[in-house]
């Protein structure tokens, strides 16, 4: 799945330092017993020369059994004797062992040559808080989505409701060649609030999104106009083509240049032949978006784009006006 680079490298960083805390927690735990229990530092040990002893064992050949049955019983008195004084102590093997996050990888995020889920999950909870951190994801859900500011307009209210399920659907549904979807309408209608929606749902199923305002991407890319690469870091460009869900919210609202336009076709339209995709939302018709981007932008967004017409009277006034009338 395509976290980005920097969520990746995170991830792995926090299991690498899972991994030493828990083994370094063990060894403690040990010398502490072996400050107590002196014998028990020596059965280590002794039990250390005695699997030595097995292997050296096989290699001089002669009557191997007799000699491994002999290691065998010794290796088992040994550990009869340290289970021993580790009860006398209070303590099991598993009291000295490393409490590792995940048991099942012992925190590498790999089990039998794939990815642990424990790694998944630990990407997905990374990328979510900081998408949280930049917008309100925990606030704009499905479920906080309110139909009753469109009752006063049937036909607002009833589009609205479908457009509220196909985006529940897309979302729960969501998976790599996934459509390409273009919210329109004016402000306040709810664009915004599904697609941090849909960005928060897909990520708990362990895809990555970028979600982003057109203004806060083209002021990235201008400033990584010239940097590119130059600090060895995944580029903003990068990120926006290889990400599993591209959320481009408010798009027309950003500072245009002829660099920024160039950039953001180019990033939809390697998402497009990557079948990658891409949530638009924007204020501006089709052909606004033909004057402002060029007739090539708007016809790739016309040709591979579902449509959703957002309805209704701008929701953030009518929620001013309650908080007025209480």
């Amino acid at each position: 799945m395509g976290f980005e680079r920097e969520i990746t490298l995170a991830a792995a960083e926090e299991l690498a330092r899972r991994k030493q805390q828990a083994e370094s927690d063990a060894e403690a735990a040990q010398e502490r017993f072996f400050a107590q229990c002196p014998r028990g530092a020596e059965i280590r040990e002794e039990l250390a020369v005695n699997a030595s002893g097995i292997a050296r064992a096989v290699l001089r050949g002669g009557n191997v059994r007799a000699a491994l049955e002999e290691l065998h019983q010794k290796a088992t008195a040994l550990s009869a004797e340290y289970d021993a004084l580790l009860a006398e102590h209070g303590l099991t093997r598993e009291d000295l062992a490393p409490r590792y996050t995940c048991p099942l990888c012992k925190d590498t995020g790999v089990r039998d040559g794939i990815m642990c889920d424990c790694l998944k999950q630990l990407q997905r909870a990374l990328a979510y808080r900081k998408l949280s951190m930049a917008v309100p994801l925990d606030k704009c859900t499905f479920e906080a989505f309110s139909l009753d500011y469109y009752r006063d307009d049937p036909k607002a209210a009833a589009q609205m409701e479908n457009i509220l399920r196909v985006c529940r659907n897309y979302a729960e549904n969501f998976k790599p060649g996934a459509a390409n979807w273009l919210f329109k309408g004016g402000t306040g209608l709810g664009k915004t609030h599904l697609s941090l929606a849909i960005a928060g749902r897909v990520l708990e199923k362990g895809y990555g999104v970028i979600y982003a305002s057109a203004q806060s991407l083209a002021v990235a890319l201008e400033r990584e106009r010239f940097l590119r690469g130059e600090d060895g870091t995944e580029s903003t460009h990068d990120k926006l083509v290889t990400c599993d869900l591209l959320i481009l919210d408010d798009l027309g609202t950003e500072v245009s240049s002829d660099y920024v336009n160039a950039s953001l076709y180019d990033v939809i339209n390697q998402r497009m032949l990557a079948q990658k995709p891409t949530i638009i939302s924007t204020n501006l018709t089709m052909a606004q978006l033909e004057d402002r981007y060029t007739q090539r932008f708007a016809s790739r967004v016309a040709g591979t784009y579902n449509k959703l017409e957002f309805l209704g009277s701008d929701v953030r006034i009518a929620i001013r006006r309650n908080k007025q009338k209480k």
